[in-house]
Parts: structure tokens; C-alpha cells; sequence
């Protein structure tokens, strides 16, 4: 029994062979190129996916660049708008008050002049009011000297003795 064991095993181990072997070229004419082709497929999509997905990276990189490079230039927009706008104030502080102080020397000339007339106008009638006074004095004088005869006499006399001292 052992060796009709044997053979059958023996036997048996060849069948197994040849259909394995059957089987193989049976996969290989009718699954094998198939199955090649769908993992081939399979590959040429990974390496696509990869490609589009460094493509993808790529363009990120890129378009962060030109995101920075934009906040760059508007921020240097910005900065510059910026000091435009602290210059054109500046400007604008400056020429008010340059023209403040100009209006200002215009009305301390205007308030000199002013006072200046209103001086005059003050002597002026200081003067007159003065002049009044002396005549008002002289007048009450005169007439207190010249009321009787004997003080005329005396004015007259003293007057022309002046008059004889000077001439």
C-alpha cells in the first residue's frame, strides 16, 4: 500500500503540477495582461495624481509669493499714502499759520495804527482843551488886571518897557 500510496501521491503531484502550470499560462494569456494593464493604468494614475498634486504645490508656492509680493506693494501703497497724507497735513498746519501769523502783524499794525490816531485825536484835544483853559485864564487875568485905571497903566508902562528891552 505504501507504494500504491506512493504513486498516487507521485501522480497526484504531477497533475498538480500540470494544472498549476496550465493554469499559469491560462492567467497568463487571459488575466495576466488584463491585470497588468489595470495595474499599469493604476500606476500611470498615481503618477498623474502625484504630478497634478505637485503641480497643485507648486502653484500654492506660487501664488503665495505673488499674495506676499501683493501685501508688499500694498503695504508700501499704504505707507506712502500714509506720508502723503502726514506731508499734505504738515503743509496745511504750516501755511495756517503762516497766515495767522500774517493776519496776526496785520492787526498789530492795524490796533498801532489805532492807537496812534487815537493818540493824536487825544493830544489834539488835550491841546485844545489846554489852549481853552489859557485863554479862559488869560481872559479872567486880563480882566482882573485891566480893571482899574492905575493897574492898565502899570501893564502898559511894563509893556513897553519890554517892548524897548527886546527892540
Amino acid at each position: 500500500m505504501e507504494k500504491l500510496l506512493g504513486e498516487f501521491s507521485f501522480g497526484l503531484f504531477i497533475w498538480q503540477t500540470v494544472i498549476v502550470v496550465a493554469l499559469i499560462l491560462l492567467l497568463r494569456k487571459f488575466a495576466w495582461k488584463p491585470i497588468l494593464t489595470t495595474i499599469n493604468d493604476r500606476e500611470q494614475g498615481i503618477r498623474s495624481a502625484m504630478k497634478a498634486a505637485e503641480d497643485a504645490r507648486q502653484e500654492m508656492a506660487n501664488l503665495q509669493s505673488d499674495n506676499e509680493r501683493i501685501l508688499k506693494e500694498a503695504r508700501a501703497e499704504r505707507e506712502s499714502l500714509l506720508k502723503e497724507a502726514r506731508e499734505l497735513r504738515q503743509k496745511m498746519i504750516d501755511d495756517a499759520k503762516g497766515e495767522a501769523k500774517v493776519q496776526a502783524e496785520q492787526l498789530i499794525t492795524q490796533a498801532k495804527e489805532a492807537i496812534e490816531n487815537e493818540k493824536q485825536v487825544a493830544i489834539t484835544s488835550l491841546k485844545n482843551e489846554v489852549a481853552d483853559l489859557s485863554l479862559q485864564i488869560a481872559e479872567t487875568l486880563t480882566k482882573e488886571q485891566l480893571s482899574s485905571d492905575k493897574k492898565q497903566t502899570v501893564l502898559v508902562q511894563k509893556l513897553l518897557k519890554d517892548v524897548n528891552l527886546r527892540g
